[in-house]
């Protein structure tokens, strides 16, 4: 199986680099991952919505140049649907199993994702109603993407 996880923005943080990076590692042993990170559009924190709607387009194309047609991509977003650990496990094995073995996940930038992204998207998924840091939801994100990959396989962490 190939997941990636597409993020808009580099992240600066050196904790949240580290660990993603570690368990980017822990991940090696039973699939392939991959982060990619788009730029952000420079923009001044007072826009019009027009222009948000211009950032987040201009992202979004960015975010699109990265998905193969064959992916099936799951969308961060605050209004997707919320899934236990439990249930990303069993969705990511009935993916391998019986649809596709490359899930792309998508992480909008401040602004959110473009809706031609969210078009691309067969699946949203929400981490709760609270807005959280979208370079913070990488570290999320990969941390219970290998929480899944442990509850499939039967074998301890997920505790």
């Amino acid at each position: 199986m190939f997941i990636q996880i597409i993020g808009v923005g580099k992240l600066k943080e050196k904790y949240l680099v580290s660990g993603i990076a570690e368990y980017a590692k822990r991940l090696t042993p039973y699939l392939k991952f991959q982060m990619i990170e788009v730029a952000d559009e420079k923009a001044p924190d007072n826009l019009s919505d027009a222009e948000v709607v211009q950032v987040k387009v201009r992202e979004g194309e960015r975010i699109l140049a990265h998905i193969k047609s064959e992916a099936h991509v799951i969308a961060l977003a605050i209004d997707g649907k919320l899934w236990s650990s439990e249930e990303l496990a069993a969705e990511i094995d009935r993916l391998g199993t019986y649809g596709t073995s490359h899930v792309v996940f998508v992480i909008g930038g401040s602004h959110g994702l473009s809706d031609e992204v969210m078009r691309r998207a067969q699946q949203r998924m929400s981490f709760g109603r609270m807005t959280l840091p979208h370079q913070l939801m990488r570290l999320v994100l990969v941390e219970q993407v290998y929480r899944a990959v442990k509850i499939n396989r039967g074998e301890p962490y997920h505790k």
